[in-house]
């Protein structure tokens, strides 16, 4: 009995050895032929993204030049003389400019369109700021004063501007 016991165990124990071996040699290659599927297909993602994506950048360039506000000053002339109402029509324009752009977001980082959102913003304050000067009168002064802003000074769509050239440029 105890011969037949240990004949037992010397046929049992190579093979539960060799079945452990193979499992866990199984087991390795379906991981690693797991992680080659996930690589390719997000490989292959990534190729198909990456036209959407340098798209998405363009797009957010051509808005930041668009709101510059000396470019803007010369697309969107004032309709009446009220430096209140060509306020409102070049705030309204950049918010259009924006709306046009939302879906752009999906493809750029975060932080980038928390930038791209910023440059808005202050191009925003910067025409009201210069709307609430007791010298700005009219609508046509209000374009002088912001031109004259923008010549002492950047306008804030640069800082977006940098940041869009820096993402692309860390894509390559």
């Amino acid at each position: 009995m105890e011969q037949q016991l240990l004949n037992l165990l010397m046929y049992i124990i190579p093979a539960l050895v060799t079945g452990a071996i193979a499992f866990l040699f199984f087991r390795e290659h379906i991981e690693n032929e797991n992680n080659r599927r996930t690589f390719l297909m997000h490989k292959e993602l990534q190729k198909e993204s990456f036209p959407l994506r340098l798209q998405a950048y363009e797009r957010l360039t051509l808005f930041l030049e668009r709101i510059i506000p000396a470019k803007l000053l010369l697309r969107v002339h004032p309709t009446s003389s009220s430096k209140e109402d060509y306020e409102s029509l070049l705030i309204a324009s950049i918010e259009q400019e924006l709306e046009h752009n939302l879906a752009q977001q999906i493809y750029v980082s975060e932080e980038c369109w928390i930038v791209v959102n910023a440059s808005k913003n202050a191009t925003i304050q910067l025409i009201r700021k210069a709307a609430l000067l007791e010298k700005t009168d009219s609508a046509n002064k209000l374009r002088e004063v912001i031109l004259t802003e923008m010549i002492e000074g950047h306008p804030p769509s640069n800082a977006g501007l940098s940041y869009i050239k820096d993402e692309v440029s860390k894509m390559f």
